[in-house]
């Protein structure tokens, strides 16, 4: 039997760690969190994924080996 929902494997990703940090863009008036990245010299963002709850967060963090995540708003 085909098993439909069983949880997708986790792929590993880079980003450019020289150039970039890792963000979570939080809206004050709506709570609506945007996790990606930020190139350091420029302010250019880089939209990820949005972050809807505290798993999300974790999937995030896991994809790019994230210990911590810097919050702006």
């Amino acid at each position: 039997m085909l098993n439909m929902f069983r949880k997708k494997q986790l792929v590993k990703k880079e980003y450019d760690r020289a150039n970039q940090k890792p963000v979570l863009r939080c809206s004050i008036c709506t709570g609506e969190q945007v996790a990606g990245f930020k190139n350091i010299h420029t302010g250019q963002w880089e939209e990820v994924m949005l972050i809807k709850n505290e798993e999300d967060l974790e999937t995030f963090k896991r994809m790019y080996d994230l210990k911590e995540v810097a919050k702006e708003y």
